[in-house]
C-alpha cells in the first residue's frame, strides 16, 4: 500500500473576514466550525527528526487529539510529503508517552481553524498569532483550480511550515518569543 501523501499550499490574507468571503465565493462549503488547535512538535536529542526535515506532532483540536508524522518535503511550489496521522484518545497522555520515549516538545503553536470543502479539496482558514492564512490541501489540480478561483496565482503560494513562518515573523519584528501562541490575559 502506498504511503499517504500530503499536498498543500498556504495563501496569506489580510484578515479572516476577507479570507472567509473569498472561500465562500469560490464555492466551498463549511465543514468544521472554528476552534482552537494547539500543536506541539516533538524531537529527540539523538538522531533528530529535524535533521531529515521530518516532523512528529501532537495536536489537540477542540475535544479531539491527533498524532502525526510528516516526512521530508519534496522540492516544488507546493509542499508535498508523506503524512501519517491517527486520532488518539488523550493528547496529554500521548505527549507523556513520547517524553518517556526520549522526545521533547521543541515548538508549540496555536491557531483558530475553520474548515471548508470543495469536492475532495480541504480548505482551512487559519487565524494565527502571525496572521491569517488559507491552506489548500488536496490534489495538485484541485489546489490550482481553487487558487485560480480565489484569484491567487502560484507566485502567492507559501510552502513554509508554521515554524518557518514564525521564524521569519520573529526576525522581521525583532521578537524573542519562542513559541507561536496567543497571548493569555
Amino acid at each position: 500500500m502506498a504511503n499517504p501523501v500530503e499536498r498543500e499550499v498556504k495563501l496569506p490574507y489580510p484578515n479572516p473576514g476577507n479570507a472567509r468571503a473569498a472561500i465562500l465565493r469560490a464555492g466551498a462549503v463549511p465543514w468544521h466550525a472554528r476552534r482552537l488547535q494547539r500543536d506541539q512538535l516533538l524531537d529527540r536529542e539523538t538522531d533528530p527528526l529535524r535533521d531529515r526535515r521530518c516532523t512528529l506532532r501532537v495536536r489537540v483540536d477542540g475535544d479531539r487529539a491527533f498524532v502525526t508524522f510528516k516526512g521530508t518535503p519534496q522540492p516544488g511550489t507546493m509542499k508535498v510529503r508523506e503524512e501519517l496521522e491517527t486520532s488518539v484518545g488523550d493528547g496529554v497522555v500521548v505527549l507523556q508517552v513520547c517524553e518517556r520515549l526520549g522526545f521533547h516538545v521543541w515548538f508549540r503553536y496555536e491557531k483558530y481553524r475553520e474548515e471548508f470543502t470543495r469536492g475532495d479539496l480541504v480548505i482551512a482558514l487559519d487565524e494565527s498569532p502571525i496572521g491569517t492564512f488559507v491552506e489548500l490541501e488536496g490534489s495538485q489540480e484541485d489546489i490550482l483550480r481553487m487558487a485560480n478561483d480565489l484569484g491567487r496565482p502560484p507566485a502567492d503560494f507559501v510552502a513554509d511550515s508554521y515554524h518557518a513562518l514564525f521564524q521569519k515573523h520573529r526576525q522581521a519584528h525583532g521578537s524573542t518569543a519562542q513559541h507561536m501562541v496567543f497571548d493569555t490575559p
